[in-house]
């Protein structure tokens, strides 16, 4: 069977040079938006078909009209039309994140429009956010409904075990928060990890929203009210030079086995989340508080990571794949599960060991325990 006819051949050498400007080569194009998308992305256009129409580009059947309307279009142009006015803290997600924030961020553009009228209002910047979600209990894997505040000017979020509870279980300060989307963590589509400083110590809490837009509008007004709050704190920064210290995903987590300072105790395994230059492990991967914490410096003042372990070294744990981490203050000693596992830790540590240190890091280091 032709897919295209004679007539629609011409404009389809178009559509394919605006295919390959994408970078990721996707196979499907959506004709009635006139744009190109991968396939995980298909699939939540093919949830909204009141505006989106979804085809294969070498499977299905392309009308003339069809072909001459995406050569005439393509992403590029619907782009500058559907994100004429996205605002800097409003998280764009890309191919490696999730369903929930792929599919909001599609939502938005295409069917709610938010962002195709320059000027108008948005509700991640109304100064304010009050709403139930589902929280997990610190020392138990339970998630109860609890009553989160987020204020942008007292620079806080709150949580009331009640509704009606006057006083909040916690106080957190925004400028402490990093918001992270883990659902095959905590078992649902819209979690949401969120982390922060309380007394010198990371802290977890775990949450999710039966809605998907509701978690991700949750999501995206942290991050507008750590904007605002930078903007006071730094005056005379840029926007450009702000966004990145909003909300960041983890740069790797997952399980390695870990021994001692002494190196002579057993090795037991540990959840290890990276989070720019601060390694933590827990017990398991749902809990509040890290056991320890290692920060990793740049290689120029003494930090360093290499495979394997040092000579007899004792590994009675269950991995053989070893990786060393020195510091100014010890030596780590880990194992991983696989070779590949273990090249992987090695490759983001050597990353961030080889990168130059900002001030803001060098003021927040903690010693490794």
């Amino acid at each position: 069977m032709t897919l295209f006819t004679e007539k629609g051949r011409l404009a389809l050498v178009t559509v394919w040079n605006e295919r390959e400007k994408t970078g990721q080569n996707p196979g499907w194009g959506s004709c009635s938006l006139g744009v190109f998308i991968c396939l995980a992305c298909s699939g939540i256009h093919r949830n909204i078909p009141a505006i989106s129409k979804v085809k294969s580009l070498s499977l299905s059947h392309w009308e003339d009209h069809e072909v001459q309307f995406m050569a005439g279009n393509g992403n590029e142009l619907m782009r500058r039309k559907y994100e004429a006015a996205v605002p800097v803290y409003y998280y764009k997600p890309n191919h490696k994140d999730g369903q929930t924030l792929r599919e909001q961020w599609i939502r938005a553009k295409y069917e709610r429009k938010e962002f195709s009228e320059p000027g108008k209002s948005f509700i991640y910047e109304e100064g304010t956010k009050d709403g139930m979600l589902m929280k997990k209990g610190r020392d138990n894997v339970q998630f109860l409904s609890r009553r989160f505040v987020l204020s942008e000017r007292e620079g806080t979020l709150k949580y009331f075990t009640k509704f009606d509870a006057k006083e909040p279980k916690a106080v957190i300060k925004v400028d402490t928060i990093n918001a992270t989307f883990q659902p095959e963590k905590i078992g649902n589509p819209n979690g949401l990890q969120i982390t922060y400083l309380k007394d010198y110590s990371t802290r977890n809490i775990f949450i999710y929203h039966d809605n998907g837009k509701e978690i991700v509008d949750w999501f995206n007004t942290i991050r507008a009210v750590q904007l605002h709050y930078l903007k006071v704190a730094f005056p005379g920064a840029s926007d450009a030079e702000l966004v990145p210290k909003l909300t960041r995903n983890f740069l790797k987590e997952g399980y390695m086995e870990k021994t001692g300072p002494r190196h002579t105790e057993g090795f037991k395994k540990r959840w290890f989340t990276l989070d720019q230059r601060r390694l933590m492990y827990f017990k398991d991967p749902l809990d509040a508080f890290a056991k320890g914490e290692v920060f990793l410096g740049n290689r120029d003042h003494g930090y360093s990571a290499s495979p394997g372990l040092p000579a007899g070294t004792h590994c009675n744990g269950a991995w053989q794949h070893g990786i060393t981490i020195e510091t100014p203050d010890r030596g780590f000693l880990f194992t991983c599960e696989s070779e590949n596992e273990q090249k992987d830790w090695l490759k983001h540590f050597n990353e961030v060991i080889s990168a130059v240190m900002s001030p803001q890091e060098y003021t927040s280091k903690k010693p490794n325990v």
